[in-house]
């Protein structure tokens, strides 16, 4: 079934165009793209999205998965936390599990593209196995502060691949290879992000007993200490003094991430008094996501540590005020007091809320801005574009300038 052109309308026929030219350009290459999981996070998300619209337009692009126990998974969690800058015990023998189940992976994992374009630490190690062909490091976490002893490890292997990508300028880290930036996306035709009849959202609201004439803030994200669940709950209590409100906290969970079910236990604890807040586990529901984001008043991300905070565009895409911690990639989706307003305290987010939900029509123009921002920015046409590019420049490094 072809895609492409169902696009057209939302980024016109020349951006399809150039698609299409560049891709002509890429024929004969396998593009293989590796990391680790298939479901959970914005990688698994974006590629979901992204590999068949690759395939359409006539690159052979696919998509494979390490493997790892809990242990291992314990230990990238740990890792993730501490390229954030979050504090974390880190000892020789979690970098010694790191190494055993990479030595697996390097065994098992067949690198046969030409290109290998690896996703986050996980499967790092990986580059191991160069030989011949183009290897490219894709960074999609918040690197700016991180742990040094956990990221002088990790560059012992990065240094071996050709290119490194980073999300925002800030993340970027001084190292003997070309770096890259280029940001993620929303794919505005997905589930997550389409268009949805009224009526639809009204259901999901009668299912989980929300009430649709009541301010709702919401914030989508997994149950992630680094996204703060319980300081948005402290900013919802505090605007509540003020204003009738309900607040909505929805997110699944992802294989890679074993503090999911911990965190989303404290969040339970937290709100258990309150009737008007949902806690709400959704799975890989992105339907029942994008009519929570339509039926919102406000969107928040409150995020102490992030990569990039795709919710934040999605959000914008549905034309909805976004209030979200000044931190990672957020600030390059909201200019502040623009196409949104970002904080910096639980008294600050809630400060926005308050203003928001006082102030409509102010609401409703940083909502249109931020739209428009996304529009020309954000989308997965833009991100394939970038990554083609990208790929060609591998085999033409005298024609790019790199950071």
């Amino acid at each position: 079934m072809e895609r492409l052109g169902e696009y057209i309308p939302i980024v016109g026929q020349s951006i399809i165009d150039d698609l299409k030219l560049l891709a002509e350009r890429l024929k004969g290459k396998v593009i293989q793209q590796v990391n680790s999981t298939s479901v959970g996070g914005g990688v698994a998300e974006i590629l979901n999205r992204m590999i068949p619209l690759l395939k359409e337009l006539g690159v052979d692009s696919r998509w494979d998965f390490i493997k790892g126990g809990a242990q291992f998974f314990d230990v990238t969690k740990k890792f993730h936390n501490a390229l954030h800058g979050k504090k974390e015990d880190i000892t020789k023998h979690d970098f010694e599990i790191f190494e055993d189940t990479s030595r697996k992976n390097i065994e098992e994992l067949d690198t046969y593209g030409d290109i290998v374009f690896i996703h986050d630490p996980q499967p790092v190690a990986l580059v191991k196995k160069k030989k011949g062909n183009k290897w490219v490091w894709r960074c999609h976490i918040d690197v700016s502060r991180p742990n040094k002893d956990v990221w002088n490890f990790l560059k012992g292997y990065i240094k071996n691949y050709d290119s490194a990508v980073f999300s925002a300028p800030s993340f970027c880290q001084k190292m003997p290879i070309r770096q890259f930036l280029i940001s993620p996306s929303i794919d505005p035709l997905s589930d997550k992000n389409r268009e949805l009849p009224q009526q639809e959202i009204d259901a999901v609201l009668r299912k989980y007993e929300i009430e649709a004439d009541k301010p709702i803030i919401t914030q989508i994200s997994r149950f992630d200490r680094l996204k703060d669940p319980v300081g948005v709950i402290d900013a919802y209590l505090q605007v509540k003094k003020y204003i009738d409100c309900q607040l909505i906290l929805a997110g699944g969970t992802a294989v890679d991430d074993p503090e999911g079910a911990e965190v989303l236990a404290e969040v339970r604890e937290k709100a258990k008094k309150d009737k008007d807040i949902h806690i709400l586990l959704l799975p890989q529901n992105d339907l029942e996501v994008n009519a929570l984001q339509r039926a919102s008043t406000i969107i928040m991300q409150k995020s102490s540590r992030e990569g990039f905070g795709l919710t934040v565009s999605e959000a914008l895409w549905k034309t909805k005020p976004v209030v979200a911690t000044d931190t990672g990639g957020i600030p390059l989706q909201i200019k502040h007091k623009y196409s949104g307003l970002l904080c910096h305290s639980i008294e600050g987010a809630a400060f926005a809320i308050k203003q928001l939900l006082n102030s409509p029509g102010y609401a409703k123009k940083l909502a249109e801005n931020g739209r428009e921002h996304v529009r020309n920015n954000f989308l997965i046409t833009r991100h394939i574009r970038d990554y083609m590019l990208l790929f060609l420049s591998l085999y033409h490094p005298e024609d790019v300038v790199s950071l």
